[in-house]
């Protein structure tokens, strides 16, 4: 019996051991380098085993038949093979690709900085904008980022040798007709919004994407914050200033919210104070307010609403440069009703679909005219006609209507396209000293996009947007293409080309409508690296204008304008900033270099715009006190001397060069202070900010440029309205305590 059983044991030993399969081989990456410890398995078994740290493996199996040979390592796609298990040895060599994630894939940044978000490379978050030695504009601070000239008469985004107006601003996806207040001539204004209202912010300083357009030079893309965190109240005051008074709401299921602000200035108290270079008889008064409602749908959807009113004025009056006894007195009142609703979801299958749309109602009143010492209009006969010409009774009511619709869809890889277009309407009706001058016009564009990653590694950005303007009578076709590439682990190189397209401003035509796109083409080269705490850049480009609007002179004083302008820019851009070095200590440098001569409007020939400068620099540094509860601000802009000229109109239709020059350098420090009397309380429901700002505080003589009179003999100053602006205020928030959030942001 003994025997027996010895016999039955070696007999089934012997079956297993003859029915077992060998499954062997080696796992590598792309660059043939041995993977240690994937996984290999059968799919429906329970065999397997991991690789050594040559990338090999070997185990054995009793299955039999048809299955599969999953290899798995993180970080890399599964490596799936369909195998007979029989008898003979199985050899399996596998070479794994690494998976695609937002997080470790390359992207493009020629051409773009991020604001706002937590991704790395982000160059400024929302609480840089605010706390910022800028004064809590946005614009402002997008200044102290390279590429952007430092014009100091005028508001809005000089970028890579373009025009304020070569810029356009965007929120949550539909376009901001009128982004700042209205005010006298060179005098810059504010922009309308708060950056509280924004979690991301995107800078295009060029080479942006086929999505958007009627833009020659940048866009600045704004996103809304989805939700508050909590319900909460706030109140805003500065005794030299302002008020606002504002509230959020959060359902209980946070799924919708809403919130409801008002903000309204008067300078006077801040006037009676500092002295202005003007003579201010209408003292600038501002009063805005706004309403917006979020709401979460159905499967990942996102509804938003969003409407302001605005109202400002003010009157100031200033020398005339053709008199000495003589004033120029200027009364600016502007409306403005903005509305954005943006509606985003999810439908399926990877696809998603974004409709925004913006409805603008804006109305400009602008009276400027000649008064005596006495402050008396003055009137002029025809032989004087340049005096006559300074006078302006305008009023101009605009409407503007965007709708725009974008479908995108999601593929493995992280490969997606994107497509749909959009529609504008513009109705201007301008009054011009008792002469009407209106234009209307339907602008429309079809537009498509394609992600392609051909690894993770490498990718590429390929588009195209057709244009279309009923008032011109013409259609253009502007081709965009961008491509990343990953050198090491924290570097990536990035090009971009693209033509842009633009209407030329309403203004010209109205005179003539039968003037055509203007034209810029983009080509850019950057080079990035990013790590959490530290971001270096560096960007070359250049840009070519074509068919840009030059201003033809007629007699008495008259013009036109036809397509003739051309021009270009090409330069170098360099940012670092640093939240790494000094511990509670962050900084950031941008310096730019630019050659930029263009032949427009009155030039007589191509010559270095008036409002570019070939140097510009700016230092921002910020540091947060722990002890002390107090954040410092500084912030330090350079920029050399800008050129001026006199252009005198001659009798063949162009302009003589007679007079020019070149301004002194500018140099400006703002310094503010942040004091946080509740910070680090446990659950504070009240949070406090006090604080300080100082705007020029060495107090540098700052000339913008100059202004000649008609004859070209006299030349004025254009001055800042203060040399030196000053801010005080307190901030109280209801409802949620901020200490972390400060922590997190500031050290």
């Amino acid at each position: 019996m003994k025997k027996i059983s010895l016999i039955i044991i070696f007999i089934v030993s012997s079956t297993m051991s003859f029915s077992q399969t060998i499954i062997k081989g080696w796992v590598k990456d792309s660059k043939m380098k041995p993977i240690r410890n994937a996984g290999i398995a059968i799919k429906n078994g329970y065999d397997g085993t991991i690789t050594d740290s040559a990338g090999n493996f070997s185990f054995t199996t009793t299955d039999k038949g048809i299955d599969t040979i999953q290899i798995t390592f993180t970080g890399y796609e599964p490596f799936e093979k369909v195998v007979n298990i029989g008898n003979e040895t199985i050899n399996i060599n596998a070479v794994l690709k690494e998976s695609f994630n937002e997080l470790n894939a390359v992207t493009v940044s020629a051409g773009s900085f991020s604001a706002g978000d937590n991704k790395k490379g982000v160059v400024m978050t929302s609480l840089d904008i605010l706390t910022t030695a800028t004064n809590g504009d946005i614009s402002t601070a997008m200044r102290t980022l390279p590429g952007v000239q430092q014009v100091g008469e005028q508001e809005g985004l000089f970028v890579h040798g373009g025009t304020a107006g070569e810029t356009a601003q965007y929120m949550d996806g539909a376009v901001i007709s009128n982004p700042y207040f209205r005010g006298a001539p060179q005098i810059m204004q504010r922009g309308r919004f708060d950056p509280n209202l924004f979690s991301g912010t995107m800078f295009a300083t060029g080479g942006y994407s086929a999505l958007y357009g009627d833009a020659l030079s940048s866009v600045l893309l704004m996103n809304s914050n989805d939700f508050p965190e909590k319900t909460q109240y706030e109140i805003d005051a500065s005794p030299l200033v302002y008020l606002v008074a504002q509230t959020q709401q959060l359902s209980k299921d946070k799924t919708s919210a809403w919130g409801v602000n008002y903000n309204f200035v008067n300078v006077k108290p801040y006037l009676d104070v500092v002295h202005s270079e003007y003579e201010i008889y209408d003292v600038p008064r501002y009063q805005t307010g706004h309403f917006y409602y979020h709401k979460k749908t159905k499967h990942g959807g996102m509804f938003k609403f969003y409407t302001a009113f605005g109202y400002n004025a003010s009157g100031m009056r200033k020398p005339d440069v053709d008199s000495l006894y003589l004033k120029d007195q200027y009364n600016v009142k502007n409306t403005n009703w903005y509305n954005n609703f943006n509606y985003t979801q999810n439908l399926g299958n990877s696809w998603k679909m974004i409709w925004a749309n913006s409805f603008t109602i804006n109305a400009d009143k602008i009276n400027v005219s000649i008064v005596d010492k006495n402050n008396m209009p003055k009137a002029f006969d025809s032989s004087v006609y340049w005096m006559n010409i300074k006078k302006v009774a305008l009023h101009q009511p605009t409407d503007n209507l965007q709708s725009r619709l974008v479908f995108e869809k999601k593929f493995s890889h992280l490969d997606a396209v994107r497509f749909g277009g959009e529609y504008d309407y513009t109705n201007s009706r301008l009054t011009y000293n008792n002469y009407p001058l209106n234009f209307k016009d339907n602008y429309g564009a079809l537009f498509a996009e394609t992600d392609v990653y051909f690894t993770h590694d490498f990718m590429m950005k390929l588009g195209a947007r057709g244009e279309l303007s009923s008032l011109m009578n013409q259609s253009k076709v502007a081709p965009r293409a961008s491509l990343a590439y990953r050198v090491g682990d924290n570097g990536q190189v990035s090009a971009a080309y693209g033509i842009f397209y633009q209407k030329p401003d309403g203004v010209y035509l109205m005179y003539n409508p039968d003037l055509k796109f203007t034209q810029a083409t983009h080509y850019i080269l950057n080079y990035q690296r990013s790590t959490i705490n530290q971001l270096f850049r560096v960007e070359a480009y250049y840009k070519k204008y074509d068919d840009l609007i030059k201003t033809i002179a007629l007699p008495d004083a008259n013009f036109t304008y036809n397509n003739n302008g051309n021009g270009y820019a090409k330069g170098v851009d360099l940012f670092w900033k640093d939240q790494k070095t000094i511990k509670g200590f962050e900084y950031w440098i941008s310096y730019s270099y630019i050659d930029s001569k263009r032949n427009f409007l009155n030039y007589y020939q191509s010559i270095q715009p008036d409002f570019i400068t070939p140097h510009t620099l700016s230092v921002v540094a910020k540091s947060f006190v722990l002890p002390i509860k107090t954040e410092f601000n500084l912030t330090y802009t350079f920029s050399t001397g800008r050129p001026y000229y006199y252009f005198a109109p001659q009798q063949n239709g162009t302009y003589n060069l007679e007079h020019q020059g070149k301004t002194q350098t500018l140099n400006d420090v703002g310094f503010s202070v942040d004091y946080l009397p509740t910070f680090g309380k446990k659950n504070a429901k009240t949070n406090i900010i006090i604080v300080g700002t100082v705007k020029n505080l060495f107090d540098f003589k700052q000339i913008y440029s100059y202004n000649y009179s008609y004859d070209g003999s006299y030349r004025q100053a254009v001055l800042p309205a203060t040399r030196q602006q000053f801010f005080l205020g307190i901030f109280f928030t209801f409802g949620v305590d901020r200490s972390q959030q400060i922590i997190n942001d500031n050290l």
